[in-house]
């Protein structure tokens, strides 16, 4: 009984500790770090090099899409033996 009763005083001041430390948390002032200053313009520039980026090659390495066959595919004579 008794360890129970003292075990439940503890939990009820850890919890009550624990909301105070995320008070005091949630009234501080957040200054804004690297990512909250630069994230969105390091991602946009890297969106937009990626995107860069497979343009030149979809362009310039000389790949031919989709061709069609016909026309320049000539079968073979047919031999019997």
């Amino acid at each position: 009984m008794m360890f129970s009763l003292s075990r439940n005083v503890l939990r009820g001041l850890k919890i009550r500790r624990i909301q105070e430390i995320m008070a005091r948390q949630s009234h501080q002032k957040h200054s804004p770090d690297f990512h909250d200053k630069f994230g969105n313009s390091i991602l946009a520039s890297g969106v937009a090099f990626c995107f860069a980026s497979w343009v030149f090659v979809c362009t310039q390495i000389g790949i031919e899409w989709n061709l069609s066959p016909v026309g320049r595919v000539t079968p073979k004579e047919w031999r019997e033996n």
